[in-house]
């Protein structure tokens, strides 16, 4: 049996290339005639620089030193393909997984990082950049990123803004003359797996601030602010390329980034279909008898563009079941079986949630070996009643 494994990441515990390495290992451990291929997913969210980058023969991985999340300096990394495409992962320089629970504010947070790192991978010869928008703990509008890309902020008393979230809501007049000169011959596409605009009940604030850390009274508050920032950028033809960004879907992802990105002259594209082109996903689907894709939880959030819903709809086209395999299935589990052949978690057994992080591997192992069996058996009925 030829089977296609493509699965995300189960954040906070295996990488999409770990997670397809287990599967692929219980697989082989329980029919070794099984013909495995692992095509590894990410949706712009975490895990979309090493996807890429394992992906591809000709790529490297760049260390970098930038401005973290919180302001202070990291150490993270990004990848280069194809010599001369960047692939930038937010998650990785802006992340919510980078700050503690105890210190998610977005008033503390900033996408200045994610700037510096486009700068870093222009003056090392990039033409084309691919940015990952998922997995923030901004909600700044991409405040942070102009400013490292040279625009520079004022409040009403002419003082320089500085570069969180929180000097977002006393920005009056910004000067974009020193914008970086050097983007205007860098091609950008925004991966994203959400279509949320900018402001409003839709809005970046309103849908995700709250998992940032923001109150209620700050969910107004950003709200208000992005709406006035967003006339303020509209206004100045540097960083409004995009005719009315803040309404177009996906500008509200990774807390109002994919708005700045826009304004910049990006394209926003879905993270899944993006990733699954550059894998050349489909090819691998036509050649396959089963798929088998997860993610660290599944519920209704993943039929809205997420990648195993991709995957799953990309091999119906070709008459190829999918399996549906992450850490967790909740909430209505009927909605996803009307797109996967099945729904699997790996818990089998009441544990913890630590329990759960701290064993992925060996749960992941054992239920991937489980429905490898059950598919089998199935498979030989099949054949003994044909005779």
């Amino acid at each position: 049996m030829n089977i296609l494994l493509a699965p995300d990441s189960f954040k906070g515990s295996l990488t999409s290339v770990q997670v397809a390495s287990i599967m692929k290992k219980a697989i082989k451990s329980v029919n070794p005639n099984d013909t495995v291929l692992m095509k590894p997913m990410a949706d712009g969210g975490e895990g979309t620089v090493d996807v890429l980058l394992s992906s591809s023969p000709n790529s490297r991985r760049i260390p970098i030193s930038c401005t973290g999340p919180l302001g202070v300096t990291i150490e993270t990394y990004y990848g280069i393909i194809d010599n001369n495409v960047a692939v930038i992962e937010v998650a990785n320089i802006a992340g919510l997984v980078q700050v503690p629970d105890g210190k998610r504010n977005p008033d503390n947070t900033t996408t200045y990082g994610v700037g510096e790192v486009i700068l870093d991978a222009i003056n090392k010869g990039c033409t084309s950049i691919i940015i990952g928008l998922g997995g923030s703990a901004t909600n700044d509008g991409g405040f942070g990123l102009l400013q490292a890309l040279g625009m520079e902020a004022y409040d009403q008393n002419g003082k320089r803004c500085g570069i969180f979230g929180k000097d977002l809501h006393s920005v009056k007049r910004i000067d974009v003359q020193q914008l970086e000169s050097k983007l205007k011959n860098v091609s950008i596409k925004a991966a994203c797996d959400v279509e949320n605009i900018l402001c409003g009940v839709n809005g970046a604030t309103q849908v995700y601030g709250r998992q940032k850390g923001a109150s209620e009274e700050q969910v107004l508050k950003y709200d208000e602010s992005l709406k006035r920032y967003q006339e303020l950028i509209r206004s100045e033809k540097a960083v409004s390329k995009v005719e009315n960004a803040a309404q177009i879907p996906g500008s509200g992802a990774a807390g109002g980034l994919g708005f700045a990105l826009l304004g910049l002259g990006a394209k926003l594209v879905s993270g899944s279909e993006l990733i699954t082109n550059i894998l050349q996903m489909e090819e691998a689907i036509k050649q396959s008898d089963l798929v088998i894709t997860g993610e660290g939880q599944s519920d209704e959030q993943t039929l809205f563009g997420k990648a195993p819903a991709y995957i799953a709809d990309l091999a119906k086209l070709h008459g190829v079941p999918t399996l549906l395999l992450s850490g967790s299935v909740v909430g209505n589990a009927d909605l996803l079986r009307e797109k996967f052949a099945g729904c699997f978690s790996i818990i089998s057994s009441p544990l913890s949630l630590e329990e759960c992080i701290r064993n992925a591997d060996e749960l992941l192992g054992e239920q991937t070996k489980q429905i490898t069996h059950f598919v089998h058996s199935l498979l030989e009925l099949k054949t003994l009643y044909k005779k």
